[in-house]
């Protein structure tokens, strides 16, 4: 399978200091393919569902999920209980 280096994680292939993160697969979009299909959604809402599913995706792993994302895992905590308040589904660590 091939890997993606991402920072200190990568994507697709196990890694030490990462636990291993499935790629769907269909092939990968690039930026501007993506863009396109997100003009009328709100940067907030993006940022949202970026969020969740890179979350849903590390299996409910918030430090993991923070630094595929490059965020802090105070920003994602925060993040998530602002999202948990709004109502949203968020997903657990298993």
């Amino acid at each position: 399978m091939p890997r993606e280096y991402l920072g200190d994680v990568y994507i697709g292939a196990a890694c030490d200091r990462a636990s291993e993160i499935p790629l769907p697969d269909s092939p990968a979009l690039s930026p501007h393919q993506i863009v396109p299909m997100l003009i009328g959604s709100t940067v907030e809402a993006i940022e949202r569902e970026l969020v969740l599913q890179t979350l849903a995706r590390c299996h409910g792993n918030r430090t993991h999920a923070a630094r595929v994302l490059g965020l802090s895992v105070r920003t994602m905590r925060n993040k998530i209980r602002q999202y948990a308040t709004d109502g949203a589904d968020i997903p657990a660590h298993s």
